[in-house]
């Protein structure tokens, strides 16, 4: 039964057998996971991740597919397919609701448009998550595993990389999907960290100030935070973290950002 991919719901259907199994060795599976799938879609790789790990929990938004999914999947009975929208989608709870212990795994070939916002949505959950594997576009996954001094590293970069070990895997070819999209993809893997890579007081403002800093990145750090704080401090972060003044804020690490951040904390909104 062929359904036609939706567009409104950024569905690109990775069809690559090649790839699938690519995907399953990189996520090493055993048969202690409990894996969580974003966007089962046919249940292609739905299959694959039944044979190789403990349970599945197979998540999936579009109606139109329920039948095609569940008829795949009868013969997998640690399959279980959940009918919604990952951002609406309670993880600890449904966890707990259904006891289960251990942290999962995350997995999924997620919309280009909203990728951004389901980071942010399993982050809120890492307590319950290992690790997160999913296909996104390739501009996308550079920025988030870029390093400080590169033309892509932002503050998303810092955002991500503050609570995951940010790896790409492998690369992905537009034409392994159907319809093929115009960007090619790339395999990203996301460790939660045990705590997050440095240590603030202020998460929130924490984060404000990097994407103020980021905001007019040509400018040099210094100019670009002469709105959050005064000459003196800025003086102050740059004696004490050893550094030129003329520094741009694509030069600093997150540990700098960290030291930056406990100089001004008392002057952040």
């Amino acid at each position: 039964m062929y359904i036609k991919p939706k567009k409104s719901l950024g569905q690109n259907f990775l069809t690559d057998k090649n790839i699938q199994n690519k995907i399953i060795r990189a996520c090493a599976l055993t048969n202690e996971d409990t894996v969580l799938e974003i966007g089962s879609g046919r249940g292609d790789l739905t299959q694959l991740l039944a044979q190789n790990a403990k349970q599945v929990l197979a998540l999936e938004i579009d109606q139109r597919l329920y039948p095609l999914l569940e008829q795949g999947m009868m013969l997998y009975d640690n399959c279980r397919i959940i009918k919604g929208d990952i951002l609406k989608f309670d993880i600890a709870g449904f966890l707990q609701e259904n006891k289960i212990k251990q942290k999962i795994k995350v997995i999924g070939n997620i919309p280009y448009y909203i990728s951004s916002p389901i980071i942010e949505h399993l982050i809120g959950y890492r307590g319950s998550i290992s690790a997160v594997f999913i296909t996104v576009q390739k501009e996308f996954a550079i920025r988030a595993a870029a390093a400080p001094g590169t033309k892509d590293y932002g503050s998303f970069s810092c955002f991500v990389q503050y609570y995951c070990a940010c790896k790409i895997i492998f690369e992905i070819k537009k034409n392994s999907f159907r319809p093929a999209p115009n960007v090619d993809s790339c395999f990203l893997s996301l460790t939660f960290r045990e705590k997050p890579a440095v240590s603030v007081r202020e998460e929130e403002s924490f984060f404000k100030l990097i994407r103020t800093a980021f905001n007019q990145r040509r400018k040099t750090l210094r100019n670009s935070l002469e709105e959050l704080a005064s000459p003196e401090q800025l003086e102050g972060f740059f004696s004490l973290a050893g550094i030129d003044k003329n520094i741009r804020p694509e030069q600093l690490s997150l540990e700098q950002f960290a030291v930056l951040h406990r100089c001004l904390r008392p002057a952040l909104p």
